[in-house]
């Protein structure tokens, strides 16, 4: 193959990856409307929580925190508290972070909601 073959192939290629970023990007972006936290990757998941410990850590409301970690889905609030706290522990959390998660794991292994409130 010459090499004004090789030339034109790849200039053709970063012609079409040019286009399609900017088809992706500019033209048609992908817009994600009414997403949940319950769709998020596992690390943002774990930031999630770690957001409702710190929360918790200013506010000492159990009921606020139950309600924001029942936006994760059908599971308790304290699992998902434990697997985030687990997650921190595996990724070199700082200290004061693991504190707050498990300051928070406490709070919702204790938690029981009031008959008119729905965690």
């Amino acid at each position: 193959m010459s090499s004004s073959k090789l030339i034109t192939i790849f200039v053709v290629l970063d012609i079409g990856i040019a286009l399609g970023i900017v088809y992706g990007w500019v033209i048609d972006p992908v817009q994600f409307t009414n997403v949940t936290p319950d769709l998020l990757r596992e690390d943002y998941r774990v930031d999630y929580v770690l957001m409702t410990a710190e929360a918790y850590q200013n506010d000492f409301d159990p009921d606020a925190a139950a309600r924001r970690l029942a936006l994760l889905g059908s599971d308790s609030p304290a699992s998902f508290v434990a697997s985030a706290l687990e997650y921190a522990s595996r990724n070199a959390f700082t200290q004061d972070e693991i504190q707050a998660l498990q300051n928070l794991l406490t709070a919702m292994q204790t938690y029981q909601p009031g008959p008119d409130q729905i965690p």
